[in-house]
């Protein structure tokens, strides 16, 4: 039963650390549960999903039934309406698959990864938010080295993402890497989740 699992939901911006904070909630036998991938993955079986677009958006998939994403890019990143109903439709159907995976799971503790955890209403399904929150120029400096571009861009991805205060109003918890190598955030992330996950235990006992 997905009510006997401790659900932690992770979101944060580009370059905050949130591979690292996943990686040590697997240390702890958590599974992770990549939201985007999900998604991906019901775009070619989920018919009840693809059904949804295809009567919105008319038909944006090929005859093998892949999706031609250009083909709906170009209707809904030009409208920003339109961009919000495709939303709509994903966080209509994806907490179901969602809650199917999960139930699943034999792990006590299930990590799910979404950037737009908060506003697709996908932390309803968690126990806790976590926010995976860094500097500005430390994010800067990481998603340049790591993506091996310049820092002119690397500052409009960082810019155009949330602000902290985002995360620190609607998140129920903040995790800040505030350290100077991804092993030492490592091990401050995997204390975090340890001592998280047994406040949960202790909260789930008194439901």
């Amino acid at each position: 039963m997905i009510k006997s699992k401790i659900i932690i939901g992770l979101t944060g911006g580009t370059g905050a650390g949130k591979t690292s904070a996943l990686q040590a909630l697997q240390r702890l036998d958590g599974y992770i549960l990549d939201c985007d991938a999900v998604y991906h993955e019901m775009l070619k079986s989920d018919e009840a999903l693809r059904s949804a677009i295809r009567n919105t958006f008319g038909d944006v998939f090929e005859k093998d039934g892949a999706l031609n994403r250009q083909k709906l890019g170009n209707i809904v990143f030009k409208d920003p309406d339109a961009l919000d109903t495709l939303n709509g439709i994903i966080y209509t159907h994806l907490p179901r698959e969602l809650g199917r995976r999960m139930e699943k799971r034999t792990e006590p503790v299930i990590g799910l990864d979404a950037i737009n955890l908060i506003e697709s209403g996908l932390g309803k399904l968690c126990d806790r938010t976590v926010g995976v929150i860094a500097p500005a120029e430390t994010r800067v400096g990481r998603i340049m080295q790591r993506d091996n571009i310049p820092e002119s861009y690397a500052r409009l991805r960082v810019n155009a993402q949330k602000p902290d205060d985002f995360y620190r109003e609607n998140c129920t918890d903040i995790l800040e890497n505030d350290l100077s190598t991804p092993e030492a955030f490592a091990e401050k992330a995997y204390g975090y989740f340890r001592e998280l996950i047994e406040i949960c235990k202790e909260e789930k006992q008194h439901v």
